[in-house]
């Protein structure tokens, strides 16, 4: 098995159905100006939600189903645990990266790749330029990526490198604390209202936060999920 992208998978066309049903403000673009786009919002600190294929299968998303931000700046990991996940600041991020810069960053043998997020290692002395992922010993919890294993998500981390010379971004599971990963397109964009997420990417569709309506919750929402 090369991979954990075994759930559901929802088409470009369910998306817009979607997005047009609940008239849902939002931008159509190919795919690489989707990557260039979506590089540049996170190179931006901005945080995005990022809902891509088929959902992964598993405690962690891959890349699919996914909140992604900058690792270079220490504040992310605030922003990301208190406004977004609702959880306490000082929790840590994993990092992806790309399996080809891996051992450059992490200290991983040459090619030693690690798709399930499954690893822990030190951040390399030299490369101590993304503390939002650097725990407090240095370590990481790492997340490889390769072409083969994830295509667009390669080449969004590749665009985030080439506008940053990093080839690492913040990846934590699109949910909140004490919620099930999202899996559909509702899920996404009910997620994305009830957080401080600036932007959504859903297949070929870019929303930008300040565009939205306002979002009409149905009672205490975040008493729905037990907390973790």
């Amino acid at each position: 098995m090369r991979n954990s992208y075994l759930g559901p998978e929802y088409s470009n066309d369910e998306i817009k159905r979607f997005l047009d049903d609940k008239e849902i403000v939002h931008e159509v673009f190919g795919r690489e100006e989707i990557l260039k786009r979506t590089a540049e919002i996170i190179a931006d600190k901005r945080v995005v939600g990022w809902f891509q294929g088929r959902m992964e299968w598993g405690p962690r998303a891959l890349g699919n189903r996914s909140i992604l931000a900058d690792p270079r700046d220490k504040e992310m990991q605030d922003i990301v645990n208190l406004k977004i996940k609702f959880r306490e600041s000082f929790r840590p991020f994993a990092p992806t990266v790309l399996l080809d810069k891996a051992a450059e960053y992490f200290e991983l043998d040459r090619d030693q790749q690690s798709p399930y997020m499954l690893l822990v290692t030190q951040v390399r002395e030299n490369k101590r330029v993304i503390p939002a992922v650097t725990h407090v010993d240095g370590s990481a919890r790492v997340q490889t990526i390769s072409r083969e294993d994830n295509p667009l998500y390669y080449d969004l981390i590749d665009a985030f490198y080439k506008i940053t010379g990093v080839p690492v971004v913040i990846n934590t599971s699109f949910n909140v604390r004490g919620e099930p990963i999202v899996c559909t397109p509702e899920d996404a964009y009910r997620c994305f209202m009830r957080t401080k997420m600036d932007n959504l990417v859903m297949g070929n569709y870019i929303l930008n936060k300040e565009e939205q309506k306002q979002f009409e919750e149905d009672g205490e929402w975040l008493k729905e999920f037990s907390l973790d």
